[in-house]
């Protein structure tokens, strides 16, 4: 196996840390490895302990090497949350060449341009995405390379976030021993499995239902426009239910897991489970039809608090509908109840690959193959075969800039 054609996703979230390893054949990806441990150290999708979240890292890495035996080095993080706002921006240059043919290196050259800007000291540049290309004035531009022109324009967003958390983040990487081979926004990445070319030039909110908040973005004409977070996620049913059911929260996270049910018209009252009581040394007996009296509640809180976001932010339903996403939409009754609640065209995104066809991984599963789709813009597989592969960095202050280098070069 050529191990510079392996891609590795490090997908951290407030319930479970899921590392995943992905081997490119021929343009197609192959899921080869994943790997699971119960995260102990984030709330609502940020570091609270760096200690604990580096253990879980390393359980989830090791799960995921002993899988495969291929030794991890460097992964792809995803990054999203409150903290993340979208930046307008723009770049000018005059194309270089003498022949006037615009090429890569142009490129690189206006999104680096449409990096100078102001920015607070509290916050860090993430990434540049570019919504348009302007050759001579000719506006649509998806990619001017090869395109003759004098003078090349960029409008896009610049992708900003927390420089405390991003720096937490990268620090639990390093202390993880890996180096960090690139560093994405989650609902881009996410928006690779869970949404088609249509989606995005419609219009169509992208759910991505978290174990301590959702993470809300819409995509309209082709582009991320706008995102937000709502505070509410799995974590709150599994509350509910260890609350309703006087039980402990992983006995309920269990229960949840196995048992769970949306919808209460679609729970079974012959489907029957034991749970132990807290503070007794006795279980107790429900039917999924109780379980459902608790879940449904809180499950039409969330779609309820999407919808608002969304009206929030776009004035209107998206004309697509909802995609939704997450461990929790795995759940029997989702849909429906998503459908009633939000009163609008509902599906739910699933990875299509052997191993991972559970909404948990989509994340995991899209940062490889955002991954994939900016380093085969520039060949890149076919520089790394003849490069030797670089140790994890030691110092917190070169890796961030590091990860800048490498979103420019494949950018």
């Amino acid at each position: 196996m050529r191990y510079s054609n392996v891609l590795v996703s490090l997908d951290i979230g407030t319930s479970r840390i899921r590392v995943i390893i992905g081997e490119v054949k021929n343009g197609a990806i192959h899921i080869i490895g994943v790997g699971t441990s119960v995260s102990e150290g984030l709330k609502k999708g940020a570091i609270v302990d760096i200690d604990q979240t580096v253990q879980a890292i390393r359980a989830a890495v090791q799960q995921a090497e002993r899988m495969t035996e291929v030794p991890i080095r460097e992964v792809f993080v995803g990054i999203s949350g409150e903290h993340v706002q979208l930046v307008p921006t723009e770049g000018v240059v005059a194309v270089s060449s003498e022949d006037r043919e615009i090429r890569d290196e142009d490129v690189i050259r206006v999104v680096q341009a449409a990096k100078v800007v102001a920015i607070p000291p509290e916050r860090e540049i993430v990434d540049v995405v570019p919504r348009e290309f302007i050759v001579d004035g000719l506006r649509g531009v998806s990619d001017p390379r090869g395109m003759i022109g004098v003078r090349l324009e960029m409008e896009g967003y610049l992708i900003t976030g927390a420089k405390t958390v991003i720096h937490n983040l990268l620090r639990c990487v390093e202390r993880a021993g890996l180096s960090l081979a690139g560093l994405f926004l989650e609902p881009l990445a996410v928006a690779e499995i869970a949404l088609t070319k249509d989606d995005r030039q419609l219009g169509v909110a992208l759910v991505d239902v978290g174990a301590g908040e959702t993470q809300v973005s819409l995509f309209q004409h082709g582009d991320l426009v706008k995102m937000g977070t709502v505070p509410l996620g799995g974590d709150h049913v599994t509350n509910d239910i260890a609350y309703g059911l006087r039980t402990t929260t992983e006995e309920a996270e269990r229960v949840k897991l196995k048992h769970g049910c949306a919808l209460i018209d679609e729970a079974s009252e012959t489907e029957t489970f034991r749970v132990a009581s807290i503070g007794s040394d006795h279980e107790v007996e429900y039917n999924q039809v109780y379980l459902a009296e608790i879940i449904e509640p809180r499950m039409e809180e969330i779609f309820l608090h999407v919808r608002k976001k969304v009206l929030e932010m776009a004035g209107k339903d998206p004309a697509g509908g909802y995609v939704l996403t997450g461990g929790s939409m795995a759940m029997p009754g989702v849909l429906r109840l998503a459908r009633e609640t939000l009163g609008a065209a509902v599906r739910v995104a699933i990875p299509d690959y052997i191993g991972v066809r559970d909404p948990a991984y989509t994340t995991g599963v899209g940062l490889i193959q955002f991954a994939a789709k900016q380093m085969a813009r520039l060949g890149a597989y076919e520089a790394a075969a003849t490069k030797p592969k670089k140790r994890p960095a030691k110092a917190s202050s070169g890796v961030f800039e590091r990860v800048k280098n490498w979103l420019s070069e494949f950018i």
